[in-house]
């Protein structure tokens, strides 16, 4: 099945394809091809003639739409075949809630996620079924909610200052709040 119109001129597959990417930085897996109706040869064809770019076993990003600075994270939420949520210092990064500084990209993946190979280098994977309700989205990057990502660096024992940097911050803009707070505090 031809996606092409004519030479070098994208079709139905580019655009139903371009869609799903540009809600995704750009990014589209093999899984997003599949659930258009399409299939991975389609994403095969379309790397052959230069409209995305392979960055990873089954996942592609497509060349028309500009680099952000948020695409290595929803690469981290892509690669583990769409099970990926972005967590711990991370998020708490990607909130703005506190002066951390993480070395690697934190993902939480649930324990059903058969990930056959290893992580990539800038990624600490973290094996973990999360309540749906702890999971939503920024800017289109599935990440923890910001309590979920405070108690996740509690936790992780990060530093105290942190954390009450990370409180102040969430309860002044309103993303944690009453009970939600009480939860950090017995947590701590």
């Amino acid at each position: 099945m031809d996606f092409f119109h004519g030479r070098d001129m994208p079709g139905r597959w580019y655009t139903k394809m371009f869609e799903v990417a540009a809600g995704q930085n750009g990014y589209i897996t093999t899984d997003d091809a599949r659930d258009v109706g399409g299939s991975a040869q389609v994403l095969v064809d379309m790397h052959r003639h230069g409209q995305v770019d392979r960055v990873d076993r089954g996942l592609y990003r497509f060349r028309a739409l500009p680099v952000g600075p948020l695409d290595e994270l929803m690469q981290a939420t892509l690669w583990p075949r769409r099970l990926g949520v972005i967590s711990h210092d991370s998020a708490l990064d990607l909130w703005d809630l506190c002066d951390v500084n993480p070395a690697r990209i934190h993902v939480s993946v649930p324990k059903t996620a058969r990930i056959r190979r290893t992580a990539l280098p800038p990624y600490e994977v973290h094996v973990r079924d999360l309540d749906p309700a702890n999971i939503t989205r920024f800017e289109g990057i599935a990440v923890v909610t910001p309590l979920r990502a405070i108690l996740d660096g509690t936790e992780r024992h990060l530093d105290g200052r942190l954390i009450d940097q990370a409180v102040d911050a969430a309860r002044r803009r309103g993303l944690v709040i009453g009970e939600e707070i009480d939860t950090i505090d017995e947590a701590r």
